[in-house]
């Protein structure tokens, strides 16, 4: 069984930063990709930030410059670090895995049960 845990989000003002860190726990044998989604209230959940095994990392459009994934492959954590934030940025952050547990075995998709994120003054 795979766990994925989310934290660090909060109540910020516009142009505040934060950063939010998923923490991926259980049977591991390999973490193919990794990502952070949000979803606002009315709204479908989109892509924010995606870094896969290899270490290449790519952005949703609208955070493109003011957000910054990266991963602990030690730790077996992903951290989103957001800067210059806005108020259209609240939305509740969800921390995605794409796993394998054993050698051999189909890799697994595993959703945190997010984090909140508000931006108003």
């Amino acid at each position: 069984q795979v766990h994925i845990v989310e934290s660090g989000g909060g109540l910020v003002q516009p142009g505040g930063s934060l950063r939010l860190s998923c923490v991926v726990s259980g049977s591991i044998f390999s973490i193919e990709f990794m990502g952070w989604y949000r979803q606002a209230p009315g709204k479908q959940r989109e892509l924010v930030a995606g870094i896969p095994s290899g270490g290449s990392t790519y952005y949703g459009g609208s955070v493109n410059g003011r957000f910054t994934i990266s991963r602990d492959n030690n730790k077996n954590t992903v951290y989103l670090q957001m800067n210059s934030l806005k108020p259209e940025d609240t939305a509740v952050y969800y921390c995605n895995g794409a796993i394998t547990q054993y050698y051999g075995s189909p890799t697994i998709t595993s959703w945190g049960q997010g984090t909140q994120v508000t931006v108003s003054s």
